[in-house]
């Protein structure tokens, strides 16, 4: 009896055993499929890095490379095979077929008779009719030399020396230095330097070859200085312009002053543009040119020390935020929100575009801005697990005030182009020729290629402004602000 009952229970406890170790394989069997699921995973995902590296390591190895061609510092690459024929090509689109214009005015006229006889048959030639053909050539340039002969004397009085000056003067000095260049030499010189970014070696060898101009380039930089001194009140009253205008788009790049890293800054306007060369990159180094108080609106990019212009009113430039997005997507497979930010800022532009168009009023265009404010602080609330695009949302939320204001007014740009092709010249003629060996070439760089650059922006000749400006006894303002800051 108590054998049979002990023997019950020993197989019941047997029993309950096998079943725990039943359900401790069948815990043990998830465990290795949710492992070998983990493991598949990782897997894939060390491929994905693994493919990434050495993507970046090519693009890194290329950028390198790049950096020392600088004999094709535009390249795009490895060109299309076969290659795409050059121009624009035949047919419906092709356009308006644009030719030379025909001058209007002719200085010299010549005839070009027929030949005696037929070039071919020598036979005898008959005269059918008569056209019209135009030449326009550049004149051989020969420098005009004036001599002036200045009268000197003194005051009976004070005993004061005292000079005549000749309105076609650009300097009171004698002596040494009695030999000049005059403005429009000078003018060349500072327009091929300052703003097409030709070395000044070359501008001698120019002048030399081409005009029988000799001048050493250690003459043309004192010339340069000279011409920034005088062009120094303008170069105030183009700060001042910028100041007191309602939108200005800034940006910067790096420049070197002596071997040592500066910033060139780019402050613009449609009709004005000033260049400051600063220490830093920082708020301060902004506020020297916009003011700590600057009350308008800021077409910048993301940095940061923007934001510090507590009054200005800010449009954020979109172009680097859609860049970012393509970014994500591209190297971080970034598939929910990057293109959800993308597609709003677009369909912001989009409504933009209807604006201008005039096909959506201006209330209606008020409506959807709200709309497109509040879809974008609803993303940046929620911008998923990923680390990159909890980064960017964080990004946003600084930025975000400012993606749409330019659907406050049409005259405000939704990106900061005017400043990035404000830096272009001086990007290449940093390229060129390094930057400034000190702080007074630093100096005359930024008057000289604002006072250039706002010349162009306005459709003006630079040879009156600056024959004037070196013409004057004393430094003179010789461009007035536009009316729209008057």
């Amino acid at each position: 009896m108590l054998q049979t009952e002990w023997r019950t229970a020993s197989r019941e406890k047997l029993l309950k055993e096998l079943e725990r170790q039943q359900r401790e394989i069948e815990r043990l069997r998830r465990e290795h499929e949710r492992a070998d699921q983990d493991r598949n995973r990782y897997r894939q995902q060390r491929d994905a890095l693994r493919k990434k590296i050495e993507r970046l390591e090519d693009d890194l190895d290329l950028a390198r490379r790049a950096a020392f061609r600088q004999a094709a510092p535009f390249s795009r690459g490895t060109p299309r095979r076969p290659p795409r024929r050059p121009g624009r090509k035949a047919g419906r689109a092709y356009g308006r077929k644009a030719h030379r214009a025909v001058p209007t005015h002719v200085d010299e006229r010549y005839r070009a008779a027929l030949p005696a006889a037929c070039p071919d048959c020598g036979g005898r030639l008959t005269r059918t009719r008569e056209t019209i053909q135009y030449q326009e050539d550049l004149p051989v340039v020969r420098p005009i030399v004036r001599a002036f002969t200045v009268a000197i004397g003194h005051c009976v009085a004070c005993h004061r020396r005292v000079q005549g000056r000749h309105p076609l003067q650009t300097s009171d000095a004698v002596g040494a230095a009695a030999a000049q260049l005059g403005p429009q030499a000078v003018t060349l010189a500072a327009v091929l330097h300052a703003q097409l970014g030709l070395p000044l070696g070359k501008i001698s060898t120019l002048f030399r070859e081409r005009f029988g101009l000799h001048v050493t380039p250690g003459g043309l930089v004192h010339a340069l200085h000279r011409t920034a001194r005088q062009a120094a009140p303008t170069y105030t009253a183009l700060c001042e312009t910028v100041r007191g205008s309602p939108v200005v788009t800034p940006d910067e790049t790096g420049w070197k002053v002596g071997g040592h890293l500066h910033w060139l800054w780019a402050f613009v306007t449609p009709d004005t543009t000033v260049y400051a060369i600063q220490r830093g990159r920082g708020f301060e180094e902004a506020a020297t040119v916009l003011g700590a108080d600057f009350d308008g609106v800021l077409v910048r990019d993301g940095w940061s020390p923007y934001r510090r212009f507590t009054r200005a009113i800010y449009q954020t430039c979109v172009a680097h935020l859609l860049r970012r997005c393509r970014d994500l997507v591209r190297d971080h497979h970034e598939h929910r929100f990057a293109p959800a930010v993308a597609a709003l800022i677009q369909h912001g532009l989009a409504v933009r575009d209807r604006w201008r168009a005039g096909t959506i009023s201006p209330h209606g265009v008020a409506v959807a801005r709200g709309h497109f404010i509040n879809r974008l602080n609803t993303l940046i609330d929620q911008p998923g697990p990923s680390r990159v695009a909890r980064r960017f949302a964080n990004h946003l939320a600084h930025e975000g005030p400012g993606v749409f204001t330019f659907l406050l007014d049409p005259a405000i740009d939704a990106t900061n182009w005017r400043a990035e092709h404000a830096l272009r010249p001086a990007v290449v003629t940093r390229k060129v020729c390094g930057g400034n060996r000190s702080a007074h070439g630093a100096h005359t760089q930024e008057i000289l290629a604002s006072v250039l650059r706002t010349i162009h922006q306005r459709d003006l000749d630079a040879t009156p402004i600056f024959s004037h400006l070196l013409r004057s006894a004393h430094p003179v303002t010789a461009l007035a602000p536009p009316p729209s800051v008057q």
